[in-house]
This record gives structure tokens, sequence and C-alpha cells, in this order.
């Protein structure tokens, strides 16, 4: 430093400098205000490290984490596999021994909970997408789920494939034609029947950002806390930032743990009940079984979930990756079939008009509520969207843990906009092939409504050439859809009883399916209306879950500002605005200390002149 300069290189008292007196405010202010701010000034730390040997690549990037979920010795947590077990089978004895009384006490349950907190679905689920955008779009996005240099564990292609069979698969198969077709002949709350591009954008809304940004808050904060921090593969240790170790070992974060494996059940239930039901109609679609009866449901079942168990004792990498890889193939060649054979032009148009119907009715359908329509829209909600966000929040628990489980590796932003786009954009095509061609025939006078929901699918492939072969397409593809859905259900189910182990013990795995697999058949033959009791469970079982949700999205912010990667951002900004500010006042005091330099400099050639003028005049 030169003379005069001041030195940067100790810590500033007030009072203590020029500078002090320059910019002493700003700097306690700014202090006060950011907790990564330091005393030392920041040409006093860069001094440090330049005077000492200290040599970074001589030091890990960061300590090596250790995992919990891979413990081989993780044992069983009785207190939740009993509580959630116990609480399942008496559903299951109830439905069997007095199916009347448990239909009308479902129906009632539900009627209370869409009138009293249908606006609580209708408003975090909104919530819940803004949420996940505004992760993905901030600091947090650079983050890793996993050490800061690891690798994917899976292909991109594999990853959107698992994640795609496990969210949704069945439901896109049953609801794909049924649904937009539905809202095209009877309407939607406020608006008239035969509107396509309502239609069109009402199904998008049920089925493309709002479920899963869903998972992704699950994911994301299971994934973080799994393969990031280390700790248990559960969703009570995603918890920890708000109630701490105890908390999360303790009671609360056991019931947090049973309230997951209950909605997980019901929710898997619901789809593996959905799945059976439309395999049912395709095989008397087929004229394979004429007027199935109870037995065949059965049947159905108890093929499929000796198949799952199979398939989950093989494990994530090998069972669910390949039978994931296998359903995306025949349900690409499934629509491909339709597209070509069905309105192709119609479909083409159908997708940009779905997506700009669905932006333009977005404000609309997200403030629907039981009020809106003059007071109508209640019903209709109870058995669509809320029944919709429902069985989201349901799948959440085991869809979520599933999405982490593949996604370690990836950044958080990867992650959160892989998760929420990639499968939108997906089911916005599926919707534009099936439903576009549903809508295209019921103009043209070949309608595929038939006695139930489950068929429509079959007529609307038997319509036209090599339908036949096609409808048998679609039933394998929903037997592998139903296999891998219970499958990774089971997996995180044993996963979940066993304190978090990632790969749980076989046979934990498929009682939990199996006893999946009965509340699926209990809840069909609890009634002549099987979809209405699936619904009215799932709405009811996973009430309780919308709340552990809403907290969770702040302990995913309270886990996120601790990490190593945004501490060091915060810092780093902290460290340009005081470097920033003391160049500034550096440069001050300097110009401060040149002028008072010229200064002295000119009085002094002024006396030297004055001096030489005496002189002169002697």
């Amino acid at each position: 430093m030169t003379t005069g300069d001041p030195d940067f290189s100790q810590e500033r008292q007030p009072g203590n400098s020029q500078a002090e007196n320059v910019d002493g405010a700003v700097t306690r202010q700014v202090a006060e205000n950011d907790t990564y701010e330091t005393n030392e000034s920041a040409t006093g730390q860069l001094a440090s490290m330049l005077d000492t040997d200290f040599n970074p690549s001589a030091h890990p990037v960061e300590e090596e984490i250790e995992l919990a979920a891979d413990q081989k010795d993780a044992k069983i947590d009785w207190t939740i596999t009993g509580i959630a077990g116990v609480l399942v089978a008496a559903v299951v004895v109830w439905g069997l021994s007095a199916p009347d009384t448990f239909a009308d006490v479902s129906a009632k349950a539900l009627n209370f909970v869409v009138n009293n907190f249908g606006w609580a679905f209708i408003l975090f689920t909104t919530v819940f997408v803004v949420f996940v955008i505004g992760i993905a779009a901030s600091k947090f996005g650079s983050i890793k789920l996993g050490a800061i240099n690891e690798e994917p564990e899976f292909s991109t292609v594999s990853w959107i494939s698992m994640m795609f069979a496990a969210g949704m698969g069945i439901g896109l198969m049953f609801y794909g034609a049924s649904e937009p077709l539905a809202f095209y002949r009877d309407g939607v709350p406020g608006h008239q029947p035969n509107e396509v591009g309502t239609a069109m954008a009402t199904a998008m809304f049920h089925w493309t950002l709002h479920p899963w940004a869903i998972y992704a808050i699950i994911g994301l904060a299971i994934a973080y806390s799994t393969f990031r921090i280390g700790r248990k593969q559960l969703l009570s240790s995603a918890f920890v930032p708000l109630i701490g170790e105890k908390g999360a070992a303790g009671p609360l974060g056991k019931l947090i743990d049973i309230l997951a494996i209950f909605a997980t059940v019901f929710g898997t239930a619901c789809s593996l009940g959905l799945g059976a039901l439309q395999i049912q109609a395709g095989l008397q679609a087929s004229g394979i079984v004429d007027n199935p009866s109870n037995s065949v449901v059965l049947g159905i079942v108890l093929v499929l979930t000796l198949a799952f168990i199979l398939s989950a004792l093989s494990g994530v990498g090998k069972g669910i990756q390949y039978l994931s890889n296998a359903n995306m193939v025949m349900a690409a060649l499934l629509a491909i079939f339709v597209f070509i054979v069905g309105p192709s032009v119609t479909i083409l148009n159908l997708v940009p008009g779905s997506v700009g119907n669905y932006l333009a009715n977005f404000t609309e359908m997200i403030g629907r509520t039981a009020a809106s329509a003059d007071g109508t829209a209640g019903e209709w909600l109870s058995g669509w969207t809320i029944f919709y966000w429902a069985w989201w929040i349901s799948w959440s628990p085991f869809v979520g843990m599933f999405l982490a489980r593949i996604s370690r590796g990836r950044s958080v932003r990867e992650f959160c906009l892989g998760v929420m786009l990639v499968p939108a954009g997906v089911s916005t095509i599926w919707f534009a092939i099936f439903g576009g061609t549903a809508i295209h025939l019921e103009q043209n006078g070949q309608s595929i409504s038939g006695e139930s929901t489950e068929a429509e699918l079959f007529n609307l492939l038997q319509s036209f050439p090599g339908g036949s072969v096609a409808a048998v397409i679609g039933m394998i593809l929903l037997a592998t859809f139903f296999i891998t859905s219970a499958d990774s259900a089971s997996t995180v189910m044993g996963s979940m009883s066993q304190n978090g182990r990632s790969n749980a013990t076989p046979w934990l795995s498929a009682i939990w399916g199996v006893l999946t697999a009965a509340v699926g058949l209990v809840l069909l033959l609890t009634g002549e209306d099987a979809l209405t009791n699936l619904q009215n469970v799932t709405i009811v079982a996973a009430s309780p879950f919308l709340i552990v949700l809403i907290f969770l999205m702040f302990a995913i912010v309270k886990d996120l500002r601790n990490d190593v990667i945004y501490v060091e951002y915060r810092e780093a900004q902290a460290f340009q605005r005081k470097l920033a500010r003391e160049r500034r006042i550096h440069r001050e005091v300097q110009q401060k200390e040149d002028n008072k330099r010229r200064r002295s400099e000119r009085l002094a050639k002024a006396g030297a002149k004055v001096s030489s003028k005496a002189k002169n005049n002697k």
C-alpha cells in the first residue's frame, strides 16, 4: 500500500478511519441485515488467504455423505407398520362384513370433506404449482440431489419412463378418451355442452401441472433429505428442519409416516381398481369374456398381484425399469396407431388449441369452487377436480418417494422442471390424440359412449381397422401399468416401514402389495357403483395428508437455505458487495488524498513564487 491509503487488511472499528466516516452507516446496516456478512473486510479476507499457505485443492469440495438409506441392518419399525397395517385391515374387514354401511359412511365423509374443505384442495394445489416453479427458477436450482459431483443413476429416457409409468399410467388409459368426451357432452360448470376447447382445457387442468407439482414437492423433499443430507428415506425425515431430529423420530414423525402409508394404500388401490375394471371391460369388448362377473375381476387382480410381487422382488434397477421402458414403447405404439388411423389433422389442431385454451381458462379453473355456477358446481367438483386433487395427493407419498429414488444425482432445477413439464407435455399429446378422436367421433355420429366409462377406450379402438389388435395391446398395457404402479407403491411402503431403507425386505413389500390389492378388491365389491366407492374413499383418506404437504413446503425452503451451495452463493454475493463498497471507499479516500496532495503542491508552488519575487525585489 502507498502512504496515505487506508489499511483494509485490518478489521475496521467505528470511527477508526476516514472510510468508516464515509460509509460506516451503510456497512453497519448491511451487516445487520445480511447474516452472511462478516466483520472482517473483503480486502482483509483476501490478504489473509494470500498471506497463508492455504491450498484449496488440497481439501475436498465437501465431505462424503453417508446415506442412512443404504444401511443393510435397518430394522422394521413395528409401530408404523403395526398401526398402519391395523388401520388398513380394519377398512378391509369393514368393507367385507358391512358393505352397505361402508359405502354409506364413505359417501357422508366425502360430503363433509367437499363441503367444508373443498376450497383447501382448490387453493393449495395451485399454490403447489407456483411453489415448484419458484424453486426451479430460484438460486436453489443449482443444488444437487446428491454429492456435488455425482452423476444421475439412470439415463434421462429411463428416468422419464419410470416417473411417467409410476405417476399416472393407468389413469391416462382410463380417462384419456372418456374425460374430454364427458366434458364435451355434458359441459362443465359455467359452460355449455359441445365446447371442444373447454373440454380439452379442463382435462389438461386435471392431468398436467397440478398433479406433477404435488409429486414434485414430496419427491424433492425426500430426495434432498436422503441423498444430499444423508437422512433416512422417510417423509418424516424431511420435516427435520421444522420439528428437529427428536420430533422426526418421535410420535409426530411416526404419525406423518403412518399417514403417508395410509394415503398410499388407498390411492394405489383406487388406481388398481380402475385398471381391473378397464381390463374387465376390454375382455368383454373383445368378446373374450361375455358378461364378466365379480370372479373375473377377482381373477384379474390376483394374477396381476402375483406379477407385481415378482417384479418387486427384482428391484428398482431391473423389474420396474424394464417394465416402465416397455410401457412407454407400447403406449407410444397405441398413440401412433390412433393418430394415423384417426382424424390426424384434427388431432394436430387440438395440440396447440388445447394449450391455448388451457392458458386462457386457467384463472377460471383454479378459482372454481362449490359456490361457482350459482352454487351448482359442488357435485361436479367432488366427482372431478377435488377427486383428482385428492387422488394425486394420496399418490404423492409413494410417487414422490419413487421419484426421489430414481432422481439421485440430478439438480433441483432439473428435477422440478423435468417432473413438472415432461409428463405434462406427454399428457397433453395423449389427450389430444385420444380425447380429440373421441370428440371427433361424437361429432360425426359415431359415439363411443357405452354403458360404462371403462369400456369407452376399447369402443374407440375398435371403431378403426385393426382395432381388435390395438385393444389387445391396450389390455396388455393396462396390465403392465398395473404392475409398475403396484410394484412401486409396495416397494415404497416397505421402505417406509423399515426405517427408510432404500431396498426394503422383499417379503415386507409383498405384504403391503397384497394388502393394497385387497383394499382395491373390497372397494370394487362393496356396491354396484364401484367407481364411486373408489373415489369417495380416496378423497377421505387423502384429506389429512394435504396438511402434511402444506408444511412440507416450509421444510424444503428451510433445508435448501442451509445448503452449502446456497450458502456459498449468498457469501459470494455479500463478499462482492463488500469488496465493491471497499473499492469505492478506497477510491474516494485516494481521491481525497490526491486532492490534498495537489493542494499542498499548489500551496508550495505559490509559496515558492512569493519567495522568489521577494528575493528579486531585494
